[in-house]
């Protein structure tokens, strides 16, 4: 990438942070709860990356596509809502370089903002609790607004926070939901290899560059001149 974005957004769950241990313990302990047999990590990884909303309803029908009875969703979700409350970020870490790439892309100038599908409650204390929120000049979560990604609307209320052009702005992230709201917004968009895509290669959904971790910007974006 020749030019240089005049901001960068970057997702939190699957990109920044990985949540899937926090968020598996509490479907679990929700599922018990229920009389319900528990999931365990590995299938409740297919089901993040849409919001706590949809991984419940996800959970209590066992795949990705459908919805539960919804009584059933009532009784379970506030159960989800107060143990994830309590456990935002007891388990969840930080992906191998974020630390890092947060640093460069301060230290190059980029603006940061943080636009994720998770509500405001828990996106704050995740940020706080492992260290990072001081990097973001803002911070859009699922609820700030009326739609949430892939809808473009974060995107661009965010860019016209920090003033920027969208098509000399850059988004990263790393689900399908990052790609279309990127690309309706008319962001770049460049996507982490690991992260939360529901089992898919994100190179299927053609981002501009997919990395491994978030060293590499240091390669691929320049250094503004500020």
């Amino acid at each position: 990438m020749t030019d240089k974005p005049q901001m960068v957004l970057i997702d939190v769950d699957g990109t920044l942070v990985d949540s899937v241990p926090d968020l598996a313990w509490c479907v679990d302990e929700m599922m018990k709860a229920l009389a319900r047999p528990p999931w365990g990590e590995d299938r409740v990884r297919d089901w993040v990356g849409n919001g706590v909303e949809r991984l419940v309803r996800r959970a209590l029908i066992g795949q990705l596509d459908g919805e539960p009875d919804e009584a059933e969703f009532e009784k379970a979700y506030p159960l989800f809502l107060a143990l994830y409350a309590e456990n935002t970020s007891k388990r969840s870490h930080l992906y191998p370089g974020v630390e890092e790439g947060l640093a460069w892309l301060q230290g190059a100038g980029y603006p940061l903002g943080c636009v994720t599908n998770k509500a405001e409650q828990f996106t704050l204390p995740l940020l706080q609790d492992l260290g990072i929120y001081d990097y973001f000049g803002i911070v859009v979560a699922g609820d700030t607004l009326p739609v949430k990604k892939p809808d473009p609307t974060p995107l661009l209320y965010a860019a016209e926070f920090f003033g920027a052009a969208p098509e000399q702005s850059l988004m990263i992230g790393d689900s399908r939901s990052d790609v279309t709201a990127a690309r309706a917004a008319g962001f770049r968009i460049i996507c982490m290899s690991y992260g939360y895509n529901h089992g898919e290669d994100i190179r299927n959904y053609e981002p501009d560059a997919v990395i491994d971790t978030m060293t590499e910007l240091e390669a691929i974006l320049p250094a503004p001149n500020y």
